[in-house]
């Protein structure tokens, strides 16, 4: 029975596993004592005859903080593999009433969440994907894209405000709201804008705003090498119907001859470089 927690539980075991695997408190001392086990916090320890993983130290981490701490930030992201970077330190929120140290080399925060805002995932207790996703994107570098990839693949935006708005007051709030904000509306348009910023200081010229081709108005058009841009703003905002209007628009576009480029949001902000290359190799091509 033991083995099986160690090896179901990344060499993590806590004491009350130990002993309900038929060993005594003495004799899990003794493990510790030989160098068989390191102790990791109170009641929770690691079968140092295996590699300490990246898996074994957030789980080694969140139970040292007792049955009511939660992986959360960018250490839930990576417990739901959001993302594969593990945080140097490691975040957990427990109750604001606990009480005990800081263990070394993570971070707590003190909150009361509420039990839709936590699940329990491979034993671990951690913030639930919608609260993860926004407390996640708010301290990533690389937050719109952690988001932009959630909501293609996990969420919807809905349980993210619902998600951002019962945590109110917590690290990041305001810039998770914007990012929400980005995301629910205008969107389309500031993406819109920041196309146009990029066009110019690339240099490029020849391209109209809100040009009318085929009885649509496309983003930017080129006239003259008929290229065609379109700006989808986040790319998960399209529903079955908007999905299917755009494919329509799109295949009128490119019976009259246009070449049609599609950018989103996060090929916007992520990698302008690489869009400004497209678009010039789009319309030296033709």
């Amino acid at each position: 029975m033991m083995n099986d927690y160690l090896r179901h539980q990344d060499g993590v075991i806590t004491l009350d596993q130990a002993r309900a695997s038929g060993l005594s408190a003495r004799a899990v001392q003794l493990r510790v004592r030989s160098g068989q086990w390191k102790r990791c916090g109170r009641g929770v320890y690691f079968a140092d005859d295996r590699l300490f993983t990246d898996e074994a130290r957030i789980r080694a981490t969140v139970w040292s903080y007792g049955v009511h701490a939660a992986a959360s930030g960018l250490t839930a992201a990576r417990w739901h593999g959001l993302t594969q970077f593990t945080p140097e330190v490691l975040e957990v929120t427990v109750p604001r009433d606990s009480h005990g140290r800081r263990h070394p080399g993570s971070r707590v925060r003190r909150r009361d969440l509420d039990p839709v805002d936590v699940v329990e995932k491979r034993g671990v207790r951690v913030t639930a994907m919608p609260l993860t996703v926004v407390e996640a994107s708010a301290r990533s570098q690389s937050g719109m894209k952690l988001m932009d990839n959630a909501l293609q693949r996990h969420v919807d935006l809905n349980s993210l405000w619902w998600s951002h708005l019962r945590n109110k007051g917590r690290t990041g709030a305001p810039r998770a709201r914007r990012l929400l904000q980005t995301a629910s509306g205008g969107a389309r348009s500031h993406a819109e804008r920041l196309l146009h910023k990029l066009l110019r200081e690339a240099g490029i010229t020849g391209w109209k705003s809100n040009y009318r081709v085929a009885g649509y108005r496309v983003d930017v058009g080129f006239p003259g090498p008929r290229v065609a841009i379109e700006v989808d703003g986040y790319a998960f905002h399209s529903g079955a119907e908007a999905f299917q209007i755009d494919r329509e628009r799109q295949n009128a576009i490119v019976i009259r001859d246009w070449q049609v480029l599609r950018f989103t949001w996060l090929d916007l902000t992520e990698y302008p470089e690489r869009v400004i290359a497209v678009v010039r190799a789009a319309i030296t091509a033709r």
